[in-house]
């Protein structure tokens, strides 16, 4: 197998990438990465030192570079996205250029190229909010915010590349993962990096905002079985069984960074929060899947990885420091 892997110095991109290396039949693996600020090729480390990875910083919207790299490999995963909500507020064309133009740009070159898979990671955020029941990967696409719209789009558009060219593409929609070496504008490890900051965080509205938690290696353990096994053409649902309100999730972050609610502030709901998501993963569950992280373990494992690695999420820390004393508890 020879992979091409888009975003791959990002959080979920690296860790599957350091999985993919391990492989016996994984002949080489080709990282193609913007490097914006969500990128890092820490990430990556020690990966980086395998004879069977290489590097490539560009992006999937360089029509040229993307079809050189096309015609070196076999398969393709496809991490690069755009993906803060908040930013999506007022950067919504930096979205659709990234999210849904780069992945046409992908999907092309691939189809030209004869890849064997295509898998496009994507989210459960493009199903909308659910109050009661959980999504199947027949459901109604229904976002409500510009990323998941730029998501659900190219989501739509992968899968029409399978219908019209034959290209075999299979979509992957996750739930939040989180993780080792996960930037802090994310939730776990913004309010984590906070805590172990000595800072104050913050919850919004009543802290009732529900979201399925997953760890970042079981998300990659299913991106592999599709990648491996997954039929042209499917949706595959990846999720976890641990269902956690907002404030439920604070009481297992304070405990895990020895901190106590007089560390917490509530402040007025943030744009478009939407109340709660929820997936179905039974047929995800057909190739094998099945999540093996305990969500407290995987919690302990997170906070220790930030206590022992000031030095990757400190400075960070400091350059959003402009925005306030309090750091506001973001779901996404």
């Amino acid at each position: 197998m020879r992979l091409l892997v888009t975003g791959g110095a990002g959080f979920i991109g690296s860790h599957f990438v350091k999985r993919m290396v391990a492989a016996a039949d994984v002949e080489h693996i080709t990282v193609l990465d913007a490097l914006t600020y969500a990128g890092n090729l820490d990430n990556l480390r020690p990966a980086l030192d395998s004879p069977k990875l290489s590097f490539v910083h560009g992006n999937i919207l360089d029509p040229e570079l993307v079809t050189t790299l096309m015609a070196e490999h076999d398969q393709v995963v496809h991490f690069a996205a755009e993906s803060h909500v908040d930013h999506s507020f007022y950067q919504a064309g930096a979205f659709a250029a990234t999210n849904v133009l780069g992945t046409q740009r992908l999907l092309d070159a691939a189809s030209k190229a004869d890849i064997a898979k295509f898998v496009h990671v994507s989210t459960d955020e493009v199903y909308g909010p659910l109050l009661v029941g959980a999504a199947a990967e027949d459901a109604p696409l229904r976002p409500t915010v510009p990323y998941a719209a730029s998501k659900a789009a190219s989501d739509l558009l992968a899968l029409s590349y399978s219908i019209t060219f034959g290209l075999p593409v299979c979509v992957t929609r996750s739930s939040n993962n989180y993780g080792p070496n996960q930037h802090p504008e994310k939730v776990i490890p913004r309010f984590v990096s906070s805590l172990l900051d000595g800072d104050k965080v913050t919850i919004h509205g009543h802290g009732q905002h529900v979201r399925n938690w997953l760890h970042v290696e079981d998300n990659c353990a299913g991106v592999e079985l599709v990648l491996r096994g997954g039929l042209p053409g499917e949706v595959y649902n990846l999720g976890s069984g641990t269902d956690l309100t907002n404030r439920e999730l604070t009481a297992l972050l304070l405990t895990a960074c020895d901190a106590d609610w007089s560390r917490v502030t509530y402040v007025p709901d943030r744009q478009a929060n939407d109340l709660r998501y929820a997936m179905e993963c039974t047929k995800a569950e057909g190739l094998g899947y099945k999540p093996q992280r305990n969500l407290q373990e995987g919690l302990a494992e997170t906070v220790d990885w930030y206590r022992r690695n000031p030095d990757r999420w400190a400075p960070l820390l400091r350059n959003r420091a402009a925005a306030g004393p309090h750091v506001a508890l973001n779901l996404e």
